[in-house]
């Protein structure tokens, strides 16, 4: 089945739901799964092309095919329902560099997940009900726990956790003070108004 246009040809609707804007700039799509019902609109961009590389010692045949211990595909990034891609955010795996190679891993998003206008994020995990405000830089290997708020503007340097309802803001980012559970952001509505 084709996917569907809705609201004069701007997204495009999958069989899953998700709504994904015509000029939004997804890479490497075979690598990027959508739980079903996520957003992402104009000028997104997602890097599911940065895969993790195997290692050349053990890789006769091709040393820069990606590793997979399995026959299914590699991903790289995976989000869950109602994740929210606003305008102008990056979203790509994490990486790493090993033996003078950038080595790239998963990238996974839980569902009721809001990423802001012009976010950058590079965590290794973003957990269910996460808000990250506009503008804000989510280091790579950060883990951003469930419920948790991402101020505009903040800063997550590499490897932090954010612990699950913590609201943090600031250069580089700190806690200054927490939610309270059932203030997280909903998906749902944002959807079913686009």
């Amino acid at each position: 089945m084709p996917p569907k246009q809705t609201k004069g040809g701007e997204y495009v609707e999958t069989d899953t739901g998700n709504k994904i804007s015509r000029r939004s700039h997804l890479h490497g799509t075979q690598n990027i799964v959508l739980g079903g019902r996520d957003i992402i609109q104009p000028e997104v961009v997602i890097r599911g092309d940065l895969l993790r590389t195997a290692n050349p010692s053990t890789s006769s045949s091709n040393p820069q095919a990606p590793s997979s211990s399995s026959s299914q595909p590699p991903v790289a990034v995976s989000a869950g329902k109602y994740t929210f891609f606003a305008p102008g955010s990056v979203v790509h795996p994490p990486r790493k560099l090993h033996r003078g190679q950038f080595s790239h891993h998963h990238l996974k998003i839980g569902d009721n997940v809001y990423i802001g206008p012009g976010a950058i994020v590079e965590a290794a995990s973003l957990e269910s009900g996460v808000w990250i405000g506009a503008g804000a830089v989510v280091g790579h290997f950060a883990i951003v726990r469930a419920g948790a708020k991402v101020l505009e503007g903040t800063v997550i340097p590499p490897n932090m956790v954010v612990g699950a309802g913590d609201v943090v803001g600031g250069k580089p980012a700190r806690k200054v003070g927490e939610t309270g559970w059932g203030d997280g952001w909903e998906g749902r509505e944002a959807w079913r108004s686009i």
